[in-house]
């Protein structure tokens, strides 16, 4: 009961701060929209199940989205300038990572966060065995070093 409290509590906020509009028909829109949303996720047990706990409630997720957010500037801009630079050594690899989480929300996340970055993407999951396809062996090397594995496993303990 307390997790569909916090979901629909998360999602109001999250609706209020998109809308921006306090209009008594916006907001009871708003207001059904959370239901309905809140109603589609319990028939689906993605609220109190065990197979689908919410990590998107965890107070370190925006600075994981902070973080996320510059590692794509930063891989986007290492991408750009190996298209357009002819010393640029691309060199496409393939590589497997381990991933530490225990849920599957927790590694869909991981992976996920490894694709939005360009230059790599995942190519299939096997458990907890990533395969990576990466543009450049340094970016393949970075991953490699698990940074971003860590980050979504501290989300993942809430």
């Amino acid at each position: 009961m307390i997790n569909i409290v916090r979901v629909a509590l998360l999602l109001s906020v999250f609706w209020l701060i998109n809308s921006g509009y306090f209009l008594p028909l916006l907001l009871a829109l708003g207001m059904l929209s959370v239901g309905l949303t809140i109603w589609l996720m319990s028939r689906v047990d993605a609220i109190d199940g065990i197979r689908y706990p919410i990590i998107i409630s965890s107070v370190r997720l925006p600075g994981y989205l902070v973080w996320l957010t510059g590692e794509i500037i930063k891989t986007n801009l290492e991408v750009a300038r190996c298209i357009w630079s002819p010393r640029c050594a691309i060199s496409p690899t393939v590589v497997h990572v381990k991933a530490s989480q225990r849920t599957d929300a927790a590694r869909a996340l991981y992976a996920n966060s490894i694709t939005m970055t360009p230059g790599t993407i995942t190519l299939d999951i096997d458990g907890d065995r990533f395969e990576v396809h990466s543009l450049t062996k340094s970016g393949a090397e970075e991953l490699l070093e698990g940074e971003m594995d860590r980050r979504v496993l501290r989300l993942e303990k809430v």
